[in-house]
């Protein structure tokens, strides 16, 4: 059960690094929580794989009981919804026990916006970064690949090259859990692809020549998984951030995936198929984008009505009454 246990948090851990960005600190406190969790359903002769809806529940009850801060209750209750949403997802569990239960009084937290003026810029900059033209193929590939699909970065960094053969306008994504969806490439990333393709197959012949066996993946490494891990890619998008004077703290992988959401519903795509497109097996995991955008109009409100500042609109010159 040990082995199980330190499997399941190990790999979410991980994840939330390569992922989402997640700070070492906020890693070794989800750990932590993870393992108070873990403890508590031991004593009942049950493991993260086994736990209900009511054990969890029975666990937040258990450290109300304890004295505990609503906030530390809350960050428990968020790492273990995270944790269950994650192992649903790998296909680690059928159901998520967690999904519906309501934390003590925390606020529904809305992802980070990219605008598309600072994904134009972070694009330019995958474009220029890398010290060799295929450095910088391969980068211009990835970002284009990513803001075109909003694709995982685990599924990014693992296509394998065939499903991009033949000048593809729609990709064949492999999703958690062993789910396919197929999701439309914009011509920039179709001209993108087939730039890096053809340098893809120098670099196979050039391997052939000195004997290697060829990479399946698209985007291969000498690593042990025999592709670009997701912690390089993370890093190198934190590169692109600085050469275009974004803030780092706002890119990561899953910002640019949350970009492609909020940039595609803000110009009309319909809610559903933004749903299909990022394999999300519940249109309320989609909902969020809608808050993002609710948000950003209320801003927008704020900032350029006229009747914002002052409580009054500037006169245009003319202050005769209507019709007169």
């Amino acid at each position: 059960m040990q082995s199980a246990t330190f499997h399941w948090i190990s790999t979410f851990l991980e994840a939330q690094a390569a992922e989402l960005g997640a700070a070492t600190n906020t890693q070794l406190a989800y750990g932590r929580d993870l393992k108070d969790f873990d403890t508590f359903l031991a004593r009942k002769s049950l493991d993260f794989a086994s736990a209900s809806r009511d054990d969890v529940e029975s666990y937040l009850v258990y450290c109300d009981a304890q004295g505990l801060a609503k906030s530390t209750r809350a960050r428990r209750l968020s790492a273990i919804k995270q944790l269950y949403r994650f192992a649903f997802e790998e296909g680690l569990r059928t159901e998520n026990p967690a999904i519906q239960i309501s934390g003590p009084g925390q606020d529904k937290r809305l992802p980070k916006i990219l605008t598309e003026e600072e994904v134009d810029r972070l694009l330019d900059a995958a474009r220029a970064s890398g010290r060799s033209p295929r450095d910088r193929l391969r980068n211009t590939c990835l970002m284009e690949l990513l803001y075109a699909t909003g694709m995982r970065v685990t599924e990014l960094v693992g296509l394998p090259i065939s499903a991009t053969r033949g000048d593809p306008r729609l990709l064949l994504i492999m999703g958690k859990g062993g789910k396919e969806r197929m999701v439309p490439l914009s011509p920039p990333a179709r001209m993108a692809l087939a730039a890096w393709l053809v340098d893809r197959d120098l670099q196979d012949e050039e391997d052939r020549l000195k004997r290697k066996p060829a990479s399946r993946f698209l985007f291969p490494s000498r690593g042990k998984s025999g592709y670009l891990t997701r912690h390089r890619f993370y890093l190198l998008i934190k590169e692109f951030a600085v050469a275009a004077g974004v803030d780092p703290a706002k890119v990561t992988p899953h910002t640019l995936r949350h970009a492609f959401a909020t940039h595609l519903l803000a110009n009309g795509a319909d809610l559903r198929a933004i749903q299909t497109m990022l394999g999300h097996a519940d249109i309320a995991t989609t909902e969020i984008y809608t808050h993002v955008l609710e948000e950003r109009l209320s801003e927008l409100v704020l900032e350029r009505h006229p009747l914002a500042e002052g409580g009054t609109r500037k006169s245009s010159g003319n202050t005769s009454s209507d019709g007169q």
